[in-house]
């Protein structure tokens, strides 16, 4: 499954808003654009002026005038240019940060089982290659766009103005640039699509690659994933041969424009001056007038090149917010905190089950053990009744309601998930664990790294909770991540906790002693503790084992033992290892 892409349809409304939002900036900016344009006319027509006056003759005064208005023209046109340019600096940034903002807002909001199929690479790939892309045209493209067409259409009224039949002749290469332009934007899109995708499996192979390292050397899956990643690099390579294909066409003939205007408005020009159509200063004018336009085209078709691909990317990143939702939140209030599934099911892929028609309650208060072979779906029933995901049959319900119907902050204070996965966020500890509650105070987080056995290290980092963690700053151990994660769950402090393998970090003994610590913490939560440790099912109140994703035996740890079934042989073998 691959993220969706919005069409052109889509890309153009979602544009249009943005101006609308930013029309007053938009019209500040051409504003000073118009008038830096307008002063930059001035040292062609004064040189025109110029020339007819030496030609005709005149006075010093005269041309010690024009030089006069020359000189004020250059300065005029370079104090407004430098205004100009820092408010268009200031535009891109703020429409930029409007944008970070709304597309991370749209990213961590995705359903997470969509997240899932698609797969990380096209994510990430969006979060960055695509950002970035955007990033450059938002901040520096839009008003080199705003300047180049101001400055053309200027320009081109003011020779028509000046002498028509003489600027006529600068047109000579625009019939040849639009249909450079026009062969080059039919084909410019779906070549720019296909190298942002293969930009985003390439990233996909290569950060599955990197994090799955350890299995791919245990299996020795290395020349099999040496080889995807050389395939993914093939496909890139060849979708930016594509692209610089188009490049090598479009730019050239560009350069042919160029050359052939300035040269027709010289030679047509000098013909209407002989015949007495034209003055020599207006063709000087005019030809002057060419050199200076062709700046602000090429930069305009510069521009059309990279807004191409920030169209491809904001497409991609569009494409985001156009991911429909997996649940619909109703407006009824569970009446208490028991959890209960009724005929659960869930599947990865349509047709191809991992849990069948699974039936659990839970009192609130109680303490559930799930245990089971590796790929029985201990992990998947723990998403389920966490409400990760909604599930593919059946209900799982918390006081009556079922989880997809609770709004997601509301989810979060009734069931929360803790994985053996964790993440350390570049910033603070103390920020890091202020995720889960935005007011705790220092001493509400020392509570909370206490019960999970962190205070002692936390206390002995060279700034305390004030450390920087995270990529560049003190790192931690996967032990203390893994604390730090269980302490913003203190820090939640949800009713119903599931915790997937949430101490398997740990060494068994430190383990042991943290879970200790928790159930004081904890007293009176609901929790699904998923382990592969049995101690933590020797003191739950019920034992769940789960095997070919049914709950095969359900029941107290020493009921299930005198019952020597699957749960008395796990625990037999266990306590022989």
């Amino acid at each position: 499954m691959k993220l969706p892409i919005a069409d052109s349809a889509a890309v153009r409304a979602y544009t249009a808003r943005l101006f609308r939002t930013h029309r007053s900036d938009l019209g500040r900016i051409a504003t000073l654009h118009t008038l830096a344009a307008v002063a930059g006319l001035t040292g062609p027509l004064v040189l025109g002026r110029l020339v007819d006056a030496v030609t005709g003759g005149t006075t010093a005064t005269y041309v010690d005038t024009l030089v006069v208005v020359g000189v004020v023209a250059v300065l005029t046109q370079t104090v407004l240019i430098r205004f100009a340019q820092r408010t268009s600096m200031v535009f891109g940034e703020k429409v930029f940060a409007e944008l970070r903002e709304e597309f991370i807002s749209t990213v961590t909001s995705l359903p997470l089982s969509t997240v899932e199929r698609a797969g990380t690479g096209d994510l990430v790939a969006r979060t960055t290659n695509d950002v970035n892309r955007l990033q450059h045209a938002v901040r520096f493209g839009v008003p080199r766009v705003i300047v180049a067409v101001v400055t053309i259409t200027l320009t081109v009224v003011a020779s028509v103005l000046l002498s028509p039949l003489v600027a006529v002749a600068m047109f000579v290469g625009v019939p040849g640039m639009l249909a450079i332009v026009r062969w080059y934007l039919k084909r410019a899109t779906p070549a720019y699509q296909r190298e942002s995708a293969s930009y985003a499996a390439l990233n996909g192979t290569i950060t599955e690659s990197v994090e799955g390292a350890r299995t791919v050397d245990a299996l020795r899956l290395g020349p099999r994933r040496q080889a995807r990643v050389d395939a993914d690099l093939r496909e890139a390579f060849a979708a930016e041969k594509v692209t610089l294909d188009l490049r090598t066409v479009l730019f050239p003939g560009i350069d042919l424009a160029f050359v052939l205007a300035p040269a027709a408005v010289l030679l047509w020009g000098g013909y209407l001056a002989s015949q007495g159509y034209a003055t020599l200063g207006a063709v000087t004018t005019i030809v002057m007038f060419t050199y200076q336009v062709s700046g602000p085209v090429w930069e305009l078709i510069f521009w059309v090149d990279e807004i191409q691909v920030a169209a491809t990317s904001l497409a991609r990143i569009v494409g985001v917010q156009l991911v429909e939702t997996d649940r619909t939140a109703g407006d009824v209030e569970p009446v208490d905190e028991d959890l209960s599934a009724r005929g659960l099911r869930y599947a990865y892929r349509e047709g191809h089950d991992v849990l069948h028609g699974i039936d659990l309650d839970l009192r609130s208060g109680e303490r559930l053990a799930v245990v089971g072979p590796s790929g029985a779906g201990k992990s998947t029933l723990g998403r389920m009744l966490a409400g990760i995901h909604p599930p593919t049959g059946g209900s799982v319900t918390v006081g009556g309601v079922p989880l997809v119907e609770l709004p997601l902050e509301d989810l979060r204070g009734h069931v929360a998930l803790v994985t053996q996965e964790h993440h350390v966020f570049v910033g603070e500890l103390a920020d890091n664990l202020r995720l889960a509650q935005e007011d705790a105070t220092d001493a509400d987080l020392e509570r909370a790294l206490r019960a999970v056995d962190a205070w002692e290290w936390v206390a002995a980092l060279p700034d305390g909770l004030r450390t920087e963690v995270g990529s560049g700053g003190t790192p931690l151990t996967p032990a203390q991540a893994q604390q730090v994660a269980l302490a913003r769950l203190v820090l939640l402090d949800p009713h119903t906790l599931v915790l997937d393998e949430a101490t398997s970090l740990l060494d068994p003994r430190a383990a042991r002693h943290l879970e200790r610590s928790l159930s004081a913490v904890l007293e009176g939560r609901t929790v699904v503790a998923i382990a592969h440790r049995l101690h933590t099912a020797h003191d739950a109140d019920r034992v769940a084992v789960v095997d070919g994703g049914r709950i095969t035996e359900i029941g107290p740890h020493d009921e299930l033992v005198a019952a020597g079934g699957d749960y008395a042989a796990l625990w037999h073998s266990w306590q022989h290892e």
